[in-house]
């Protein structure tokens, strides 16, 4: 994961590498992070002052990358390729047309094991609230989700990816086996 300075030199998180001046990359984990924050690794690697903005640059990072995964299920909405709903979502399942199913982190064990179930090997995202999942599918209520097979749901895998390293994003299974 890349970091800049900014103009003012605080630390920033440049999380689609494309921010201008040097970089330092720090290995994509929390622990990485909090450590290389704590221990002035970032002014070496500046060979200049840096500074860290209040709180916590690892949560700051972390906020960063869900919303990034967030904006990419809302991208997914937007070209038509998200379902929203239960009965949607087992629809899209039993069709094979689903590539990545959604779960929210406060849904119920019960319809949630029931659409894992029928997944089978496709990767289980069970990282967001469901008020994370309205919001980025512009939709009231949304536990399930799935996100049909695309360009669409690559980057969402690939943004998913990026924040499982700060947390586990990838319910009941390790990350290398979800649908790689």
């Amino acid at each position: 994961m890349r970091f800049v300075l900014d103009p003012e030199g605080c630390v920033t998180a440049d999380l689609a590498a494309k921010l201008p001046g040097r970089g330092a990359w720090v290995l994509a984990t929390r622990e990485a992070v909090e450590k290389a924050a704590a221990k002035g690794l970032f002014a070496r690697a500046f060979k200049a002052p840096a500074k860290l903005a209040g709180g916590s640059l690892a949560d700051t990072v972390e906020a960063g990358l869900e919303a990034r995964a967030l904006a990419a299920l809302g991208l997914a909405r937007r070209a038509g390729k998200a379902v929203a709903g239960f009965d949607q979502v087992r629809g899209a399942l039993k069709e094979r047309r689903a590539s990545v199913l959604l779960t929210a982190a406060e849904a119920g064990e019960d319809g949630a094991g029931k659409l894992a179930g029928l997944a089978g090997s496709l990767p289980v995202i069970r990282a967001f609230s469901a008020a994370a999942q309205s919001a980025a599918l512009g939709k009231d209520g949304v536990v399930h989700a799935a996100v049909l097979a695309g360009p669409e749901a690559e980057r969402l895998l690939r943004e998913a990816r990026r924040l499982d390293g700060f947390r586990r994003v990838f319910a009941g299974r390790p990350l290398a086996e979800a649908g790689d």
